[in-house]
């Protein structure tokens, strides 16, 4: 802490022990001392009475008294100045700031912190004294006093002025200016009434102890509130938006959660985000499926665009196209849209999919961490975006565990669930038509790192293939029950059974008899829109005749080049002549029933010329661009380079380049590739692009 002024920075003021003799200073004094100008303490006989050589000590004769005053102030003033560099006496004085010119801003938790810790060391180290006046030299209404001014410190010891003797009083302490770096604080003389100021200090004390206890009680519950509702970080996934305001959680009380339902998917001061949510507590479900966060009304007149009707009227499916878009990587993780969620762990920790993912983080990181990315990925601006680009529907993947989980399951159970919802209120808003895609079912129905778990195929295959076929009956009973209400009935036109199965390792005939039984469950339970089934990669044409006599069911075929060894390698030339004729016509045959199944779409494509997105074929693993991926498996291993001939080196670089770094050939390419596309699958009911948004896919990321 600073030392006194020096005489070079201030006007010269000499201190009381200075500038007359001190026996002047009695004689002067003595003069003043008059009757009119003591005070009822301080009496002549009452100073009589204590000033007598009897009562004196032998040490304290004046003689004394003088000569150690005297040697005490010059050995004060020699070290004090002795401890000032020659830069701090040449530097000007610092200036005091009034409250009016301080911030406002809050203290942090850390600068309480110190403040605290200097407060107990201050109040610990022995107090500085000082030749005060003696009790004859308060005769003057108004006396000058040496004041200590801490800058940037709260001292605790200073509210009162104790009598430390007869002749002597404790130095009085004042806080004044903001939080500042240590030895920048200054002291001032000044003028200070004796009584009024005794009144203004003990008002600033109390005030400011008020001040500090009222910041107190504010920051520390809400910083227990971030500490919480940050505290689960880890695993990656984007999230650069700022944390939610949660603002409509005023509304309502933590005390209307019953002792049953706090600290579960029920309690709304569990979740990251409440935004546009209905935070008010109920434990209502249908179909066993919580309505929490539904709001009670709804309005059907948006419209996604001029060219198809609002969601109230009829879209004329078959006649009228679908053009929509996927929401991949959202409810359903797929490594290759967010590859951050994977990207921080080493080959040898196995982390490769949502299962393994879950099972490393544990399950109350896991919830945070995923409930973020629900949050955080896709937004209401997504779909106000969505509509501006022209689309009309949306396909939303979502998995079991949205539902309920199942022993030995380390998924996060339900809280997807509510995203899900708001999700369909968003496209209610824009006007958008939903596809609901069940993207995971129980034991996985292709073994596929978006479906759950990589890896084997436990869904009608295995020893738990029943169980698992069963259990997503049940699932689908639930569902259908909940979007059977008459919310649903203009929003979701179109209801997904399973995405993917792979019929190519599964018997057809057991996986058409589960849709049939799956079709049977949703018509019973009051669901009346349009059921999507896979094609199961069997090819468009072999449904012919499969599930006839079912009305109102559209097959899902997903078209791609890039994963095929025989397409791959295709020219750009040839990319474009294959989607022009091939996709056309077979669309065209699947949506005649007297050539394919009939309604058809296709549920997703991209305009991808590569596999060399990173995770596109699996965490950790290469592409059959460049003869990188050894499976173990002779029929989709590829460990040469399998790009279009006479193409040069087979390079991911170019491929995984940034946009902006392409060629105009190069766009332009892309831009015909994809109206290719759209055309053919519009020779169907429609198309779903894959997918709106990625975190470093351009080539998949519509977004982008």
């Amino acid at each position: 802490m600073a030392g006194p002024y020096d005489r070079d920075s201030r006007p010269h003021r000499p201190h009381r022990a200075h500038g007359r003799p001190r026996a002047e200073h009695r004689e002067r004094r003595e003069n003043r001392d008059t009757p009119e100008k003591r005070t009822s303490r301080d009496s002549p006989e009452k100073r009589k009475s204590r000033d007598t050589p009897e009562k004196r000590s032998p040490r304290d004769t004046p003689e004394r008294r003088e000569k150690r005053s005297s040697r005490n102030w010059q050995e004060k003033d020699s070290s004090r100045r002795n401890q000032r560099s020659p830069e701090r006496r040449q530097r000007p004085r610092p200036i005091s700031y009034t409250s009016s010119e301080r911030s406002s801003d809050p203290l942090s938790f850390d600068s309480l912190a110190k403040l605290d810790a200097v407060n107990e060391k201050l109040s610990h180290q022995p107090q500085e004294k000082e030749r005060l006046l003696e009790p004859r030299e308060k005769d003057r209404s108004y006396v000058r006093q040496k004041e200590k001014v801490v800058s940037g410190r709260v001292l605790k010891d200073r509210g009162k002025h104790k009598r430390k003797s007869d002749h002597h009083r404790e130095k009085r302490r004042v806080v004044s200016g903001p939080l500042a770096e240590e030895g920048k604080a200054h002291r001032r003389e000044a003028y200070i009434d004796e009584d009024s100021g005794k009144k203004r200090f003990g008002r600033k004390c109390r005030i400011s102890a008020v001040v500090v206890v009222i910041l107190l009680i504010i920051l520390i519950p809400v910083g227990i509130y971030a500490s919480k509702k940050n505290g689960g970080g880890g695993g990656g996934g984007s999230s650069d938006g700022a944390d939610p305001a949660n603002s409509n959680l005023k509304d309502v009380s933590e005390n209307d959660i019953p002792a049953a339902a706090k600290n579960t998917v029920l309690d709304p001061f569990t979740w990251y985000d409440t935004t546009d949510f209905n935070v008010t507590y109920t434990n209502a479900t249908v179909g066993g499926l919580s309505v929490m966060g539904l709001n009670t009304a709804w309005d059907d007149k948006a419209q996604a665009n001029s060219n198809v009707p609002a969601l109230n009227k009829k879209f004329a499916y078959g006649t009228m196209p679908m053009r929509g878009v996927n929401l991949g990587g959202w409810l359903s993780l797929e490594p290759f849209i967010t590859p951050s969620f994977f990207s921080s762990y080493k080959e040898s920790q196995g982390i490769i999919d949502e299962y393994t993912l879950t099972k490393e983080l544990g399950p109350q990181k896991a919830a945070k961490t995923l409930e973020k990315h629900y949050s955080q990925f896709i937004k209401e601006e997504d779909f106000k975006a969505i509509q501006d680009a022209g689309f009309d529907h949306v396909r939303i993947p979502y998995s079991y565990w949205a539902v309920t989980t199942y022993p030995g399951d380390p998924y996060v159970p339900k809280i997807s669930w509510r995203y899900l919802l708001r999700g369909i209120e968003y496209c209610r808003k824009y006007g958008l038509r939903v596809n609901l895609d069940l993207h995971a079912l129980p034991g996985s129905q292709n073994g596929w790192n978006h479906s759950g778990r990589q890896g084997a195929v436990g869904w009608l295959n295995g020893t738990d293939g029943d169980l698992n076929a069963q259990r997503s009956l049940d699932i689908h009973t639930q569902l259908s029950t909940f979007f059977a209400q008459p919310r649903y009935k203009n929003v979701i036109t179109i209801y997904g059974l399973a995405n993917e199965p792979k019929m190519i390792k599964l018997k057809t005939s057991d996986v058409v008899a589960w849709e049939a039984k799956a079709i049977d469950i949703v018509r019973k339970n009051g669901m009346q829109q349009y059921v999507a089934i896979g094609d199961g990669f069997l090819g468009l044409t072999k449904w012919n005749g499969l599930l006839s006599g079912v009305k109102d069911v559209i097959l899902d075929v997903h078209q791609y080049t890039i994963f095929n060894k025989n397409q791959i390698d295709y020219t750009h030339q040839k990319k474009i002549q294959y989607a022009c004729q091939g996709w056309t016509e077979q669309m065209k045959q699947s949506v005649d029933v007297s050539t394919g199944f009939g309604p058809t779409i296709c549920g997703e494509w991209s305009q991808a010329d590569t596999d060399c997105t990173l995770y596109l074929n699996n965490v950790h693993t290469g592409s059959r661009w460049e003869g990188t991926l050894p499976t173990g498996d002779p029929t989709t291993s590829v460990t040469e380079p399998d790009c279009p001939p006479n193409s040069g080196t087979c390079s991911c670089d170019k491929a995984n380049a940034d946009p902006s770094t392409y060629s105009d050939d190069y766009k332009q390419w892309l831009m015909m590739y994809a109206e290719a596309q759209m055309v053919s699958f519009e020779q169907g009911w429609g198309w779903f692009y894959w997918t709106w948004t990625a975190e470093s896919a351009p080539q998949w990321s519509w977004k982008v």
